[in-house]
């Protein structure tokens, strides 16, 4: 059953590739508000407004991210770690991070449709002393309904990326780095976390419109989030909104890109808030892609985060002691060489804990010098734009806890090779 549902998976990717193949596809920048048009190949010309009767239509694709790597066996980006047995010994192995195929159906003229499964992350990989993962079934990553009443009111329901700020609202396809920030959204990615999500999806409808001749984007949505707290028999629902103003050029993509490649002057500034109960997150970033010089362009994407449970554990509806208190910051940078296509980058991330007293329960991992910081470099080579391209990166995180009441710290490392393949 397994190896039907795999070979069934590699047909649609490869069907769809046979159909693009002539049409150069490459990832829109700021043209569409569409959820589907904002992805679609920039090397295909608009469609030309005719009396002809509207005709739906499907859109196949796919995107592929497998990697190399080696890493000490206390690295561990998404939560920290103190020390560990053996903990800067090394370890080679072989990964599909993301192995998904996506589907989109544009319904009417204002109504669309789209879908994409996903490999659960890291069923498929072969790391030195670990198990062999065994390829197990797609499941539904995102499931969203969207209909553009106007540009600026647009609906989208169903399973979503859900986040106050840019980064964790980016395509894959188009990010700097080799991944997603780790601290800017934190609690918000696995069903086992604090808010129950789903790989930073959730369940909910979305508002999302853009006004002032383009230039000012806004999103709130309602979401479920936890749904089951400690002597409760209901749960509020999640809302998170955010703003964003564009100075330039607009962006009116639903997936923000982490870069553009050099395609025109974006500077967009923004702020957002996620809460639910006692829980809430609120920040601010900054997102430019400019021309610099002849050679290409550079880009920049900035935020801070203000994140916190509660102080309150007898709250009706309390995080306290399921999310510490915290500040967190992102700064990543690159720069593009048009010619040779090649862009390098740096990348920083901070996450302080600053937890109040009332929300320390019986688990160290509340105390305030479990901190974590990410420093990162890489080059991307972007020989085929989004469609095709590889990326080398080397990445540490530092993690500060206490034992038997004195400081500690460790820093661990990662080299990361990985091959990206995306079309829709």
């Amino acid at each position: 059953m397994k190896t039907s549902s795999l070979f069934l998976t590699a047909a649609l990717l490869s069907a769809s590739l046979c159909l693009r193949a002539e049409e150069e596809p490459k990832v829109k920048f700021n043209q569409d508000q569409s959820l589907l048009k904002s992805a679609a190949p920039a090397g295909v010309e608009e469609a030309k407004v005719s009396e002809e009767a509207f005709k739906p239509s499907v859109s196949v694709g796919g995107i592929i991210h497998m990697f190399a790597s080696s890493q000490q066996k206390g690295y561990n980006p998404f939560s920290g770690s103190s020390a560990v047995e053996n903990g800067s010994d090394w370890n080679n192995g072989f990964q599909i991070l993301r192995s998904r195929i996506m589907l989109g159906a544009q319904l009417t003229e204002k109504a669309n449709f789209f879908m994409e499964t996903e490999i659960p992350l890291g069923s498929l990989s072969g790391v030195q002393g670990q198990d062999k993962n065994i390829p197990s079934m797609p499941t539904i990553l995102d499931c969203q309904f969207e209909y553009v009443f106007n540009p600026a009111f647009s609906v989208i329901a169903g399973q979503q990326l859900v986040a106050h700020n840019r980064n964790g609202l980016q395509g894959a396809a188009g990010l700097l780095a080799n991944d997603f920030t780790y601290y800017q959204y934190p609690h918000n990615m696995f069903q086992s976390d604090p808010l129950q999500n789903y790989y930073g999806r959730d369940l909910g409808v979305n508002f999302r419109g853009i006004v002032l001749n383009d230039k000012l984007e806004y999103r709130l949505g309602f979401f479920a989030g936890r749904t089951q707290f400690e002597g409760e028999d209901s749960s509020p629902l999640r809302t998170v909104g955010r703003l964003v103003y564009n100075i330039f050029d607009a962006d009116k993509n639903f997936y923000y890109n982490g870069t553009n490649l050099g395609e025109g002057k974006t500077l967009s500034i923004g702020a957002g808030f996620d809460t639910q109960g006692t829980y809430s997150a609120i920040g601010a970033d900054v997102f430019a892609d400019m021309p610099a010089g002849d050679a290409g362009s550079f880009t920049v994407n900035g935020a801070f985060s203000h994140i916190t449970g509660g102080n309150d554990p007898e709250a009706k509806y309390s995080f306290s002691g399921m999310i510490p208190t915290q500040n967190t910051q992102l700064l990543e940078a690159g720069y593009y060489f048009k010619k040779t296509k090649l862009q390098p980058y740096v990348r920083y991330e901070r996450q302080a804990y600053a937890s109040e007293d009332k929300q320390v329960l019986d688990t160290e991992s509340f105390d305030k010098y479990n901190s974590n910081t990410v420093l990162g470099a890489g080059v991307n080579y972007w020989f085929n734009s989004y469609n095709t391209n590889l990326r080398a990166s080397y990445t540490t995180t530092k993690s500060d806890y206490l034992v038997d009441g004195s400081d500690k710290s460790e820093t661990y490392g990662q080299f990361w090779l990985q091959v990206q393949i995306f079309i829709f």
